[in-house]
């Protein structure tokens, strides 16, 4: 094959394995607009597996934080187990201070959802954590170890059942905007991309260019 030829084809080569090697690990199409209830974190359903932090003030032993369970049971000191099922946050805030204010004449009782949210992509330790809604989407990504090298910061995602959700802020306004103000919901994922040319995409372009060479000398 005439040296031209080879010089024609190998950057064509080249950028095909760049490009298959930067989308590979990008999520699948789709946006979702938010929703009026995203608007308003009073109106967010309670579901298993969120947690919810209460502090009563002066009374320490009734404090700390309380996972729902599977059935959607909330177990509280003194107070007892009750059922959340399609409770909202507001709701579920009301019937707490209500509870403890039966028991305790003047108390001040703060009470914190803590949604479960996926941390995934190019951090460190993606995984599950309980995020409370006054974070902002980069504590909540230091929470999972921060990210690493290849990550495109500035392209964070909000992905809700394999679908982005289209944030209702600008990338700028991201890094002060809380959960709140997004409309992150319990099970919502956090998705840091990749650059599209990575330090290990180079490394796979130089690799081909090495066996397109290798293979021009054997046969031409």
């Amino acid at each position: 094959m005439p040296l031209t030829r080879w010089l024609r084809i190998t950057p064509l080569v080249i950028l095909t394995a760049l490009s298959v090697a930067a989308c590979s690990n990008d999520p699948p199409p789709g946006t979702l607009s938010p929703t009026p209830a995203d608007s308003n974190p009073n109106n967010r359903l309670m579901r298993p597996g969120d947690v919810v932090k209460i502090q009563v003030f002066g009374h320490n032993e009734l404090s700390g934080e309380f996972p729902i369970d599977e059935n959607f049971n909330l177990m509280l000191p003194i107070v007892g187990e009750f059922s959340v099922d399609s409770m909202t946050v507001g709701v579920l805030r009301a019937r707490i201070r209500r509870e403890f204010g039966q028991l305790y004449t003047q108390s001040f009782v703060s009470v914190v959802p803590l949604f479960r949210v996926s941390v995934l992509g190019e951090v460190v330790h993606p995984g599950l954590f309980s995020v409370d809604p006054t974070m902002t989407i980069y504590e909540v990504v230091a929470m999972a170890g921060g990210s690493t090298r290849n990550a495109r910061e500035n392209k964070i995602r909000l992905l809700r059942g394999g679908q982005e959700v289209a944030l209702p802020i600008n990338a700028a306004s991201l890094a002060r905007a809380t959960l709140r103000e997004i409309g992150v919901r319990s099970g919502d994922q956090v998705y840091v991309p990749r650059k599209w040319i990575t330090y290990e995409t180079w490394i796979v372009g130089l690799q081909l260019l090495n066996t397109v060479l290798l293979a021009y000398s054997i046969f031409r």
